[in-house]
């Protein structure tokens, strides 16, 4: 709650900054585990010691639920196979038979690399969020299907939305999505006016306290008196997309892989499943039907709506693909739906339709499932872990570090020393103090960043060789960023350049590696 580590020497709430709200949650029931456990006399989990070639110390490796990464990891896993028990309600329910919600499971498996990153990185705040939005969605579905709506619905749906938006940060904007779905079918009279503005007053009840506390008071007071701005929203990367609008905050996102463009080979992925032509045929049908009988598929007009809104996104950022991937599985369900193909279900076996379809599905899907299954490997940096172990043992525990994001997180989490910058880039103040310590990969002059990072009272600058040079796509090199958002300095040669060779007198170089040189800060 007062953490003075994280972006010295501030003292900042983390559980706020970073939505740790669920770790709260799930360190309540590893201590409540643990405590049972020990209670009982029974081992929670089991250890050894590894021991590696020369240089490399002795590790201790554990296992079990007793193992706090094990437990965390655990819970994380457990909800999102939760998740799938809820997509199967979900298709079930959305397209009237059981059978068309082991479709939904099917295709989310057989598309589970374009469906999730949970795998990869487990403490995202979608692997938390997400799970929420999906059976906000189920109970949406059935308040729009439903003619006379208990209160229970909307309460549900209250707090369904409450568990979605707390853990991550982007989760406005895909509600704000939903709303912008909803709106032409009430505009249209599609949907009963009394039923859309309890939806609507369901969303203004949690996100209108958020904003008249957040918004009005604090934001106001801090922007007007201390000039600070708002943070990034995800509704700014997207304009920077379509406008072509680049500053040193929107080019650091967009150069990551995961908000650039949607990758060309996905739709071809989709196609290899079967998903994408299916959905296709799923979504002319639906409008086909719709331009005939409107009330008759409500609900299902609002999933196409909502389908669309999702593949816009995901085109512009493929991080967004996480809410296209699954919602397309969703709507895959509906080729078992009656009220849409019961005039061919008439003439041809239900159950050889579907199954033939399956069949298809599961050529290139069981390949994508061995592919996954296939992928086994054990996380090595030796580079970092001799940075890690020479900080730990040749500096003051109350030494201040800055350096590359990713870097300063693992910093601070296996050596506790007090960092400036860390990855959490969507607040205001964190994007002023990267950019700073960013600047010893410009072209500006060395006392320049060394009076800047003095300013941040940092002690030590850990530079990696590699980002003086590396370039992901055209235009995304820290040197080119620099040019953009610094044009007046572009004739002077690369600083990075200069601290390599010797950044005497401003920096000293005390340690480096392969990767890593850590520079004393004069």
């Amino acid at each position: 709650m007062n953490d003075r580590l994280t972006e010295y020497p501030l003292v900042i709430n983390t559980v706020k900054r970073f939505h740790l709200y669920p770790e709260v949650i799930i360190a309540f029931w590893y201590r409540t585990f643990v405590g049972i456990m020990n209670l009982f006399g029974l081992e929670a989990k089991t250890c050894w010691n590894v021991t590696r070639v020369e240089p490399l110390n002795e590790v201790q490796s554990c296992e079990g639920l007793g193992d706090p990464a094990c437990f965390y990891v655990a819970v994380i896993f457990i909800l999102n196979g939760v998740m799938m028990g809820l997509f199967f309600i979900y298709g079930a329910y959305l397209s009237g038979t059981q059978l068309g919600g082991l479709i939904t499971v099917l295709c989310y498996f057989f598309n589970h690399g374009e469906a999730t990153r949970v795998m990869w990185t487990p403490p995202l705040r979608e692997s938390f969020s997400y799970p929420f939005l999906v059976l906000q969605m189920c109970i949406l579905t059935l308040i729009l299907r439903t003619s006379n709506n208990d209160r229970r619905h909307f309460i549900a749906l209250c707090l369904s939305n409450v568990a979605f938006m707390l853990p991550w940060q982007f989760a406005q904007f895909i509600l704000f999505t939903q709303i912008a779905s909803l709106f032409p079918m009430y505009v249209v009279g599609y949907i009963e006016p009394n039923k859309f503005q309890k939806i609507i007053y369901m969303n203004m009840l949690i996100q209108g306290c958020a904003w008249l506390c957040g918004t009005i008071i604090l934001k106001f007071l801090t922007s007007k008196i201390l000039g600070v701005s708002d943070h990034i929203r995800l509704s700014d990367l997207i304009a920077a997309r379509i406008l072509r609008y680049t500053d040193f905050d929107t080019l650091i996102y967009t150069c990551a892989p995961e908000f650039d463009f949607m990758e060309k080979a996905t739709p071809l992925r989709y196609t290899k499943t079967l998903l994408l032509p299916v959905v296709m045929m799923i979504t002319y049908f639906i409008f086909k039907k719709a331009y005939r009988d409107t009330l008759c598929v409500l609900s299902l007009i609002f999933h196409t709506l909502q389908l669309l809104a999702f593949t816009v996104l995901a085109i512009l950022i493929m991080r967004l693909k996480l809410f296209l991937t699954p919602h397309m599985c969703v709507m895959a369900s509906l080729i078992c739906s009656r009220r849409l193909f019961g005039w061919l279900f008439c003439r041809v076996r239900f159950e050889n339709v579907i199954f033939g379809i399956l069949t298809v599905m599961s050529i290139q899907g069981c390949a994508n499932l061995h592919n996954q299954w296939n992928i086994i490997g054990e996380f090595n940096n030796l580079p970092q872990e001799e940075l890690i172990q020479w900080i730990k043992y040749n500096t003051r525990p109350d030494a201040v570090f800055a350096g590359a994001m990713p870097t300063m997180a693992s910093v601070k989490l296996s050596t506790l020393h007090p960092i400036v910058n860390h990855p959490h880039y969507e607040d205001a103040d964190l994007r002023a103090r990267t950019k700073i310590v960013y600047s010893a990969y410009s072209r500006k002059s060395a006392k320049e960043v060394r009076d800047k990072l003095l300013e941040l009272h940092v002690n030590y600058y850990v530079l990696e060789e590699a980002w003086c040079v590396v370039r992901t796509k055209p235009g995304c090199s820290m040197l080119e960023i620099w040019d953009v958002e610094d044009p007046s300095n572009t004739a002077n040669p690369p600083l990075c350049s200069v601290l390599l060779k010797d950044g005497r007198p401003y920096f000293t170089t005390i340690f480096h590696n392969s990767m890593y040189r850590v520079l004393k800060v004069n």
